[in-house]
């Protein structure tokens, strides 16, 4: 199912997403202050682009450097981010069909308002990296 799922997701708004956060993180890449922001970018199209079947987790091994990003990161973009996905996923959810890819748009919050620090898993093992 969740292959099926990632297929129809990846159609219909995964691509464009992917293509989206790539762009975001070639621009982000451009100074050396920028990098780990763009990998972040990086690590949230990739997340976008097959999002059924992952979920995300905080890495206890992160410092005060990610949460200094995340701070950066959520007053620079991370709430229109956060928000977008919200809306978005309010949308797919008022019809029946849709509700799935509502969902995999709201799981995309967290990662969307504070990326760094955190990893993404399979949903098979989310306590692989403790």
């Amino acid at each position: 199912m969740k292959t099926i799922l990632n297929i129809i997701w990846l159609i219909l708004s995964g691509i464009w997403l992917f293509l989206g956060y790539l762009l975001a993180g070639v621009i982000l890449c451009i100074t050396i202050i920028g990098i780990p922001f763009g990998i972040a970018a990086f690590r949230i199209a990739v997340y976008a682009l097959w999002p059924f079947g992952y979920t995300t987790v905080e890495r206890h091994d992160a410092g005060a450097g990610s949460a200094i990003g995340n701070v950066l990161w959520l007053v620079l973009a991370g709430w229109w981010l956060a928000l977008g996905h919200i809306f978005t996923g309010i949308a797919l959810c008022i019809t029946l069909i849709g509700i799935p890819f509502g969902i995999a748009n709201f799981k995309m919050v967290p990662l969307a308002l504070l990326p760094l620090g955190r990893e993404i898993v399979p949903t098979d093992a989310p306590f692989a990296s403790r």
